[in-house]
């Protein structure tokens, strides 16, 4: 079965299975240490990709990247994790409901960043979009 997603698609796709994660989180770490969570849900994410870059027979040397490329990867990694930890332990203090359209602040600071360091568009239906996101996140916040 090969099924072929456009860019919307796979982002659509990203979406929901990121309200999985809040709900499926936030049972999750009702009972456990935030850290401890972190870390069996990186070994998950690490062996569904392996088997996933496995199954698609996408084991390759990484050439062609260059040290800026693979440093920007490392800091991602670590952010990613950072990102984590923190969210982990919004969601074990506070309402899914509440974290979950918190965290999606990040939707306008990405679209900032995406303006100012790499020279993306800006559109209208941007910075309104991006508005409503950060007005929403502050009605909920206070």
């Amino acid at each position: 079965m090969n099924i072929t997603f456009s860019w919307q698609g796979f982002a659509i796709a990203s979406a929901i299975f990121a309200a999985m994660t809040a709900i499926l989180g936030k049972i999750g770490v009702a009972n456990i240490n935030t850290n401890l969570a972190t870390l069996i849900r990186t070994i998950v994410i690490l062996m569904v990709t392996m088997a996933i870059v496995t199954a698609r027979s996408e084991w390759q040397k990484p050439t062609g990247s260059t040290w800026i490329g693979w440093t920007c990867l490392i800091a991602s990694g670590v952010t990613t994790g950072l990102s984590w930890l923190c969210y982990f332990r919004a969601l074990q203090m506070g309402p899914v409901s509440v974290v979950a359209p918190i965290d999606k602040l990040s939707v306008a600071l990405v679209m900032i960043a995406g303006w100012i360091l790499l020279g993306e568009p800006m559109t209208i239906k941007g910075v309104v979009g991006g508005g409503l996101v950060v007005l929403g996140s502050l009605i909920l916040l206070f």
